[in-house]
């Protein structure tokens, strides 16, 4: 069965698994009594209740797990979980306020339904019944058999799961009380069958503002916020404009790179001036002395072969040679080594882990015991199989243990450890044997083996296309003479030094303290610019270098803005409402020509502006206006009558004036009774979601992050 599969599947066998990191910025023990004022362990309170360090942590591992699992990175979560452990507060309390209460036997009869067990068909049986008592047995297995992390890791989930669950129990008791009734059905049914008939005059926004340019200043955008406040209602940020120096290859050094490969490949090395990659006697030896990356015995499917070999890899004869091709970043010569069908394994493996490699985890044994273990083990499962499963208990991998040890099918393209894989493809059906990795050492039992497709093993040559002396220089000059300029200058000559030396600029963009990237940038430095911006001693205009590890790029950050939490900044948001202020500005501005001058007829507002007159049919459930959304026009060509001009409406795309010519009724299916249902239905849908957001809204919450964690690092 694969239910703690579900938590972790197997991540000690993946390659270049990350280990499940608990927060790279976590206090330690020995310097929290150092920290005053806010207590350390309480980063935040919702409605008085507290969001402890713990719960947290707890939360952020469970993303980092799902993010583990699907391939994606883990980092970057922090504000995630955060977000998630409000709400989860939030559901908790009006869970309790409802007089609600999650006992034990709710929570596995509910746990059915969990998207964790409901996705998983081995979590129930032939008769679709879910086998709780066989996932309690496991979890009372993780207690006894001492797996600490595998426990730990359960009890982490379970919290999330619980909050999951009362979250479904809450909002199906309250969208119970949604209902709709006859009349506003039958006014839906109304609203979709009429169509407006109307003749109406545009003024164009854009149009209009090419010939009558306006300037939105930041206190139209503050005006714009106070009317609608609980839309910006904004967390702490700091608004950083940024000028990225790449250390990238020049085309210099691209030509380099190739003449290089070239030489290994058809002319000779500096050490042996006859031998090169197409007489060497020993493929492995040459990429050794000669490649960037190691050479890899290992057998590759026709789909993951390099795009420069993979269409000719079929009829290509073994020692045949491919290249100087280009892959992203590198030069590649491929040779074909050998060709053979891609053998299926399905295998079990029991992994024996000790004190400090990679999956270590409550493990308290040395190498040595855990080898002298496993060796024992490997010794009886030899000659009785039979008793594989007795040994598990002893397993650090709770994802295959929990499902006998298995692993599945695998081939030699599975992303797993490489001296697993050499066992599979060494061994028969039926082998057992004991092989070493970074994560301990793996009882391996071989079950079952099939041909598959054919597959390739290759010796690549390689050469990473890498930024020379010269052009590495020339980064670190462009961007040290560039903060130079700017040091003390305002934004606007920060942006405008950039553009004239065509640098990488970026306009600013709103961080929060625990976003984790910049937008754009994505390096290793920048969580070191998001922490730069908020420490104290940062001000706005204050500006910076930073130098990114292992490429030799740089990044000059600029703090343009200043966030506290509050209401947002106006020149923090520009990006986003600035379009919608200007069309409010165009749309009063027009409006109050119209209405000045009084006119009596569609014809008299065209000739004001310069516009034609169009016509069209309008729905009120459906206010498309010659390709626009346009609700309030609807809303007025209904509501004027027939044969009357309306007043001018300022819109989403312009300023109408509407005149109606009449209203049609066409019969759509679906009757009110139909219509009572869908709405109902939309309703209950969209409650959740809603009913969150207004107790966001509406609650006290404090976020203590950015003063505890700046008094952690004020310590360390």
């Amino acid at each position: 069965m694969a239910v703690l599969g579900e938590i972790r599947k197997r991540p000690w066998l993946l390659m270049g698994a990350i280990a499940v990191a608990l927060l790279a910025f976590l206090v330690n023990p020995a310097s929290i009594e150092k920290v005053f004022g806010r207590n350390p362990d309480v980063l935040g309170k919702v409605n008085g209740d507290a969001i402890t360090r713990e719960e947290f942590n707890n939360q952020l591992y469970v993303l980092q797990s799902q993010a583990q699992q699907q391939g994606q990175t883990d980092k970057g979560l922090e504000e995630q979980a955060w977000q998630m452990m409000v709400q989860s507060k939030l559901i908790a309390q009006q869970f309790e306020k409802m007089g609600l209460k999650l006992t034990d036997d709710m929570f596995w009869s509910q746990l059915q339904f969990d998207p964790l067990f409901a996705k998983n068909k081995e979590n129930f049986d032939e008769k679709g019944n879910f086998k709780s008592a066989d996932i309690k047995k496991q979890i009372e297995d993780l207690e006894t058999s001492g797996n600490v992390e595998g426990l730990a890791g359960w009890n982490k989930m379970k919290g999330a799961i619980q909050y999951r669950m009362m979250a479904r129990q809450l909002f199906a008791n309250i969208s119970n009380g949604i209902t709709v009734s006859k009349k506003e059905a039958g006014q839906m049914v109304k609203m979709r069958d009429e169509n407006a008939v109307i003749d109406y005059v545009k003024v164009d926004y854009a149009a209009y503002a090419k010939k009558n340019p306006i300037k939105v200043t930041t206190e139209d955008l503050k005006a714009y916020i106070d009317k609608h406040k609980i839309m910006f209602k904004a967390d702490a940020s700091r608004n950083i404009g940024l000028v990225y120096f790449p250390s990238a290859p020049s085309s210099e050094d691209d030509a380099t790179t190739l003449k290089e490969i070239t030489k290994l490949y058809t002319g000779g090395t500096e050490s042996n001036g006859a031998e090169n990659f197409q007489n060497t006697k020993s493929d492995s030896a040459f990429i050794a002395l000669n490649s960037d990356l190691p050479y890899n015995a290992q057998y590759f499917s026709q789909e993951q072969l390099p795009l420069g070999i993979k269409a000719q890899a079929a009829t290509a004869s073994i020692g045949q040679s491919f290249g100087p091709y280009k892959e992203q970043s590198l030069y590649v010569v491929s040779k074909i080594l050998d060709k053979k069908p891609s053998d299926s394994t399905l295998s079990r493996h029991i992994l024996v882990s000790y004190t400090g490699n990679q999956a270590a985890g409550g493990a308290t044994r040395t190498k040595e015991e855990a080898k002298k273990l496993a060796d024992s083990i490997g010794n009886i499962l030899k000659s009785q199989p039979a008793k594989f499963t007795e040994f598990l208990k002893y397993s650090s991998d709770p994802g295959s243990a929990a499902q006998g040890g298995s692993v599945g099918w695998t081939t030699p393209a599975t992303p797993f450890v490489k001296p697993y894989l050499d066992f599979l493809a060494n061994n028969s059906k039926g082998a057992t044997g004991v092989v070493e990795s970074q994560f301990g050492y793996h009882i391996i039992n071989i079950e079952d083996k099939k041909s598959g497709a054919m597959s390739y093993k290759l010796a690549n040559l390689v050469k990473e296309i890498k930024p020379s002396d010269k052009t590495d220089n020339k980064v670190y000059s462009d961007a040290t003479k560039f903060i130079q300029q700017v040091q003390g200058k305002s934004f606007n000559d920060f942006a405008n030094i950039a553009k004239k030396n065509n640098f990488n600029f970026s306009n600013p963009k709103t961080v929060k303290r625990f976003d984790g990237k910049l937008q754009g940038i994505g390096s290793d430095k920048d969580e070191d610019v998001i922490a730069w911006a908020f420490d104290k001693k940062t001000k706005k205009g204050d500006s910076d270098i930073f130098s990114i590890e292992g490429t030799g790029g740089k990044i000059v950050a600029f703090v343009n803005g200043v966030q506290e939490a509050g209401t947002a900044d106006p020149e923090s948001v520009r990006d986003q409402i600035e379009p919608i202020v200007m069309n409010e500005l165009l749309g009063k501005k027009i409006a109050e020509k119209i209405a000045n001058a009084k006119p009596s007829s569609l014809d008299q507002v065209a000739k004001m502006f310069g516009v034609a007159k169009a016509n069209a049919q309008v729905n009120v459930l459906n206010p498309t206006v010659g390709g626009a959304m346009e609700p309030k026009v609807a809303g007025a060509a209904f509501g004027v009558g027939n044969n009357k001009i309306s007043n001018a409406v300022e819109g989403m795309t312009g300023v109408y004036v509407v005149q109606r010519k009449s209203i049609t009724t066409n019969k759509q299916p679906g009757d009110e009774k139909q219509i009572l249902q869908a709405i109902t239905q939309q309703n209950s849908q969209q409650f959740g979601q809603a009913f969150l957001k207004s107790l966001q809204d509406n609650s006290d919450i404090k976020d203590y992050r950015i003063e505890v964690f700046g008094k952690v690092q004020e310590q360390q």
